[in-house]
């Protein structure tokens, strides 16, 4: 069985849809708790709109996928009008920690860019439809190879990383994951890492090479790496990146810069920007 494969084995999720139909002006969708929302455009052209100032325009067949749900609104020009279909998915409470925590907040993805994932969201809704006995018990299990493909997806695009997954599903070392996540600038050490998650140095530098196919500090390393990125292409001065992240100075971090990508980080952003 391949790593993915052992992940989700007990994978289940339930699906319920909401909507159908034809939309125009503004439409308001509400977080609903524990629960992804997956919408599928089929025609026309729509602007969608999170609570965090997020707008992107949609003017294809399209499937738009929310694995955390949240407040977001979907607008049609009175000119125009967009054919949607909606529903929820609920995640079991382990199965968010392990991948729904890990995912982009929301995803757009071109029919024609990903066939495979768009038929499965057709066939999920159009199953939603028909009055065929064991009607649920097929979009349950759609909706478990629809999110398996979501997962290839973001893998494909090194948008998620497996390893970031095995990590995350491992009972002993998800809340060390996540403290690294929201903590990137704190002064760990493999010490004070073993000792959040009560194993001995030795047994855990182990379990986390064998989980995460590297060791603790060079993950460490990679997250920060990872997280100054996106705070340099925010226009953020480098000192202030490096506290951030957990490094003293902006010299620290073109050392580490240096040493992984053989570039400084100012040398790494202006290759960046060039058009």
């Amino acid at each position: 069985m391949d790593s993915l494969s052992e992940l989700l084995q007990d994978l289940d999720l339930n699906a319920e849809v909401f909507f159908s139909g034809s939309l125009c002006g503004l439409q308001a969708f509400d977080a609903q708790e524990k629960a992804g929302q997956l919408h599928f455009l089929k025609s026309g052209t729509m602007v969608f709109m999170t609570d965090q100032g997020h707008r992107v325009v949609l003017n294809r067949a399209s499937v738009i996928f929310l694995p955390e749900g949240g407040n977001h609104h979907i607008r049609v020009e009175d000119s125009q009008e967009a054919e949607l279909v909606c529903a929820s998915i609920k995640f079991q409470a382990h199965q968010k920690a392990a991948l729904v925590d890990n995912l982009p907040k929301f995803l757009f993805i071109d029919v024609e860019e990903d066939p495979e994932v768009s038929h499965t969201a057709k066939l999920i809704f159009n199953e939603a439809f028909a009055e065929n006995q064991g009607r649920q018990l097929v979009i349950n299990r759609l909706c478990d190879v629809f999110m398996v493909q979501i997962l290839r997806y973001v893998m494909m695009r090194g948008t998620l990383e497996l390893s970031l997954l095995a990590g995350s599903a491992h009972p002993a070392l998800a809340p060390l994951i996540k403290s690294l996540q929201e903590s990137p600038e704190s002064d760990w050490t493999v010490e004070s890492m073993a000792e959040s998650v009560a194993m001995s140095r030795s047994k855990f530098a182990a379990l986390f090479k064998e989980t995460l196919g590297k060791a603790p500090m060079d993950y460490l390393t990679d997250l920060r790496l990872g997280m100054a990125q996106g705070l340099l292409q925010k226009n953020r001065p480098v000192g202030l990146v490096a506290n951030e992240v957990g490094y003293d100075n902006a010299s620290s971090l073109a050392r580490v810069f240096k040493k992984r990508l053989g570039k400084t980080p100012k040398q790494w952003l202006k290759e960046r920007l060039l058009p």
